[in-house]
This record gives C-alpha cells, sequence and structure tokens, in this order.
C-alpha cells in the first residue's frame, strides 16, 4: 500500500470509511481477477481514486458492487467491493506506474536492486506489469502510452535536470499521466463535459504527488546518494510547500466544476484529505480542519470548532454490540492470520470474535481524533452532506 491519500477512518465516518474500503478491495480484487495474485501488492491508496471519481460520476446501478469472499486482511469476513470499468481502469494505471516505479529504483540501483540478479528479476516483473497495464487499459478504451511516454521522458528530465531547473518541469510528466487517467473516468462514466476539469484535478495531484513524494524522500535520498528533485533542482522546502498548497486549492476549484452524481467521497478524499497529506508531508499540523485558510471560517465563529453533535466534547455514542459469531478454535485461527499478515501490528483490522474494527499495536493515525472537527455544521460524520445551507468555503 502507498500513496499519499491515506485518510483517517475518524475523519471520514462509518459511511465513507465502508465505501473506501469496497473501492480499496474492489481494485486489489480487480488486479487479482485480471492479472493473478502477485499483481494484488501494485495496490495502492492513489490509483481507488480512479475508481472513486469513475462511480461518483456514473448514474446509479445495481451492479457497482458485489459480495467477496473472506479475507486475512478483512479478519477472514466477506465485504461489499466495488467492481466494473472504474475498478478496472484503477487496475489498468497502477499496473503501469508500478513498472515505472520498479524500473526507477532498478536504474537507481536502490538496495538489493543494485545486486545483478535481483535487478534483473525485477526488470523482467516490471516488464510484465507494464504489459498487463497496457491489456487492461485497452479494455477500458484507455491508451496507457501517455503513461508509457510520461515515464520515458521524466528519466530524460531527470538527467537533463540541475540548480536552476523550475521544479515543475521535472514534475510535468506525472502531471500528464494523472491528467490522462482522471479525464477518462468521466468518459467510463459517460459524463464527456467533466473531462476537462478533472483533467486539472488529475494535473494539479500529479504534481502534488510528486513534490510530496520528493519531500518525504529528502533525508533518506540524500543518506543514500539518490537522485532527488528538490535537491537537484535547488528548490527550497518553502517553495515546494508554496507550490503543495497551490495544487491542492486549484484541485478544490477544478472539483466544483465536476458533475457528479454523488460525490461525497471524492470530495472528502481529494479536498479534505490532500491538506492532511501535504501537513503530514511537511511535519506541519496533522488534522486538515487546522487549515482554515483553505477551507474559511466555519459558521458561528472564526476558525472555532462548531458546536452541536459532532462537535469537540461531545459524547461519543456507544459501540453497538456485536454478536460472538465464531468459536475459540475458529477465532484463534483467524488471529494468528491477522499476526502473520501484520494487520494486528500496522494497521486496522476486525476483531475475529466480535466483527469490531480494531487499531493495531503501531498504527499511527495522523489526526488528533479528538479536537478534530468538521469544516461546517451541516457536514455530519459521514461527510459533506451536499445541503444549500453550507456557508462555508469547502465546496460542500
Amino acid at each position: 500500500m502507498f500513496g499519499i491519500v491515506r485518510p483517517c477512518r475518524h475523519r471520514l465516518g462509518e459511511n465513507l470509511a465502508t465505501q473506501w474500503m469496497a473501492h480499496l478491495c474492489g481494485l486489489c480484487l480487480a488486479l487479482r481477477g485480471d492479472h493473478g495474485q502477485f499483481a494484488r501488492v501494485v495496490t495502492n491508496y492513489d490509483g481507488l481514486l480512479v475508481s472513486v471519481l469513475t462511480e461518483a460520476q456514473a448514474e446509479r446501478s445495481e451492479g457497482r458492487r458485489r459480495t467477496a469472499g473472506p479475507c486475512p486482511l478483512r479478519g477472514m469476513r466477506t465485504a461489499s467491493v466495488a467492481r466494473g470499468e472504474g475498478a478496472r481502469l484503477a487496475a489498468a494505471v497502477s499496473l503501469v506506474l508500478a513498472a515505472a516505479k520498479v524500473r526507477d529504483h532498478v536504474a537507481d540501483g536502490d538496495g538489493l536492486l543494485a545486486r545483478r540478479p535481483v535487478s534483473l528479476a525485477a526488470r523482467r516483473v516490471a516488464t510484465s506489469w507494464g504489459r498487463a497495464g497496457e491489456r487492461a487499459g485497452s479494455a477500458v478504451g484507455f491508451d496507457t502510452a501517455v503513461l508509457v511516454d510520461a515515464v520515458d521522458r521524466q528519466i530524460g528530465l531527470e538527467t537533463l535536470a540541475g540548480p536552476g531547473t523550475p521544479i515543475l518541469t521535472v514534475t510535468e510528466p506525472t502531471e500528464t499521466a494523472t491528467a490522462a487517467a482522471f479525464a477518462h473516468t468521466a468518459v467510463l462514466a459517460g459524463r464527456p463535459s467533466n473531462a476537462a476539469p478533472l483533467a486539472e484535478a488529475g494535473r494539479l495531484f500529479g504534481r502534488l504527488a510528486h513534490l510530496l513524494d520528493a519531500v518525504e524522500d529528502r533525508e533518506s535520498d540524500a543518506a543514500s546518494g539518490a537522485w532527488n528533485p528538490l535537491a537537484a533542482t535547488g528548490t527550497s522546502l518553502a517553495e515546494a510547500r508554496r507550490l503543495a498548497d497551490d495544487a491542492v486549492h486549484g484541485i478544490r476549484l477544478a472539483l466544483r466544476e465536476v458533475e457528479f452524481t454523488e460525490g461525497r467521497l471524492a470530495h472528502r478524499l481529494l479536498v479534505h484529505e490532500l491538506p492532511a497529506s501535504v501537513d503530514r508531508a511537511f511535519g506541519t499540523v496533522s488534522c486538515a480542519h487546522g487549515r482554515p485558510e483553505l477551507y474559511g471560517p466555519p459558521p458561528g465563529g472564526p476558525y472555532a470548532p462548531p458546536g452541536g453533535p459532532h462537535g469537540p466534547g461531545a459524547p461519543t455514542p456507544p459501540e453497538p454490540p456485536h454478536r460472538d459469531r465464531r468459536g475459540l478454535l475458529a477465532g484463534c485461527a483467524v488471529w494468528l492470520g491477522l499476526a502473520c499478515t501484520c494487520q494486528m501490528c500496522c494497521g486496522e483490522f476486525h476483531d475475529p470474535w466480535s466483527g469490531r474494527r480494531r487499531q493495531g499495536l503501531c498504527s499511527n493515525c495522523d489526526c488528533d481524533c479528538g479536537s478534530c472537527c468538521d469544516c461546517c455544521s451541516c457536514c455530519g460524520e459521514d461527510g459533506c452532506c451536499g445541503c444549500d445551507g453550507c456557508d462555508c468555503d469547502c465546496g460542500c
């Protein structure tokens, strides 16, 4: 799992968190179904945005969800997962970009990839993923050549970049690739008028992803001697932060031009979670709602958390009781599976007996969940309600 959009469950709310997991599992299962078990390793948080955007624009249909079988990452429980062309496009994009990332690491000689036998095996894997992504893209009418071309140009630009080269010159191939992927979701959803604003949102998202990746890798790249766009072009952290904040603002404005059928999850991820990703990368305020300059003051006071049932200090509703559905031996077997897949340590998981969602022992929620508030009083626990009464500047 990798990507810059890693939402906190407490910010999403139960309903949107369930939808988000449906898209994540849908991407994973689309990779497995079309390209085999090993392809599931390229499942990533940013790739599922393509699936989210496609479904957010499409007309509601009964075939957009299916019930998936038990999975160790869900505590061996079934789940409703996203299906359809959005998930397949997300799989194609994930495969092509993962192939590019592997080739980039091979070229840099990172870690074990500096050894010839390992690098040769990695190249074969990257070639296989690239071809699989091309086939998957063709199946949904998406020409992955734009992604491959962007990757090839990226390598050339990095070779030529030096002090004084504008950082946006280096991020341009990533911007072009993500713009094409975002725009194609409008084609899949049958809303061609959305293609232009989604292309703009995708272009800025690609810029943001490239910048945040460079910021997060800055110290490790310096220690290992690996190429880093910020160090190579002499771009300061202050300038990178300015460009990142501008990209977040531009994405919010572009999404206002998009016509969604049901856009709450897309809005939450691309408008509310991206500022949190920027803060996480730069080590500043971790809660997106601590960024009033992006959203404007909430109703009822300048930048003060709104009151009401969702404000800080409000009583937390008790978790509904769950009935035991597994015996001792079956529950212990699932616990063992969770431990072997690291879910007990590094993520969230469903309790094998009660079904309640639990935090992993080493999980690191990036928000102060006790003090976060929604940006406006009409946004309930499940995110922006889409009503007309929201008078803050978050775009609800």
